[in-house]
């Protein structure tokens, strides 16, 4: 959803957090379009264990093992499209304020334009949606964009941007009344958050 008015190449980084990175541009992509019948497929193949992360992965790995991509479909849509608007508003704006384009995404905007970073023409959806939220920690943890990518950075940007609301959205994505090969993916998203919070908490 995003790219850089200068690109500049991947830093080095760890393996964890490579496999952070992979989270948070899992999360992206599954929130900014229904899942191709390869994505679903990919899916199916994930791993988990007994922690909150490795169930909510196992859980979504035997729900793509089983979701037809037209079913995925449908279900996004009433999700997050709708006739005039889904069952879920996926902005910081409307989370934090109750409306659309209001303080938090210029807040974004501007973070952005100091980091050098710029949406892609392509996009269409405001910046604060959590789709590319998500997709945006991604490149900043892998080291994709001009600005610092370091951990005081990655924090700066999940705390003004994410802290306050993307629990409270995941846990609703989680509860959605249409959800079904969602729910997963709330559950995910939501035990993902906490961790990235409780890391950051002590940096």
């Amino acid at each position: 959803m995003t790219n850089t008015a200068e690109v500049q190449c991947p830093r080095s980084i760890s393996d964890e957090d490579r496999a952070r990175a992979q989270i948070y541009q899992l999360l992206g992509v599954l929130l900014g379009g229904p899942p191709s019948i390869e994505l679903l497929r990919g899916l199916a193949s994930l791993q988990g264990d007994d922690t909150r992360l490795g169930s909510a992965s196992k859980n979504l790995a035997a729900l793509a093992e089983r979701t037809a991509p037209g079913d995925a479909e449908r279900e996004y849509n009433n999700l997050f499209v709708g006739l005039g608007r889904g069952e879920l508003l996926p902005y910081a704006s409307y989370y934090l304020t109750g409306f659309l384009n209001e303080k938090p995404l210029s807040d974004l905007r501007t973070d952005l334009m100091a980091r050098g970073i710029k949406s892609s023409d392509h996009v269409k959806e405001p910046e604060d949606h959590m789709g590319t939220l998500c997709e945006i920690m991604a490149g900043i943890i892998a080291g994709e964009f001009v600005c610092d990518s370091d951990l005081p950075s990655q924090k700066a940007f999940f705390d003004a941007h994410l802290a306050k609301w993307a629990a409270l959205f995941f846990t609703d994505l989680e509860k959605a009344q249409t959800a079904i090969f969602y729910t997963p993916v709330g559950t995910l998203g939501r035990a993902f958050m906490a961790v990235e919070a409780d890391a950051f908490a002590i940096q």
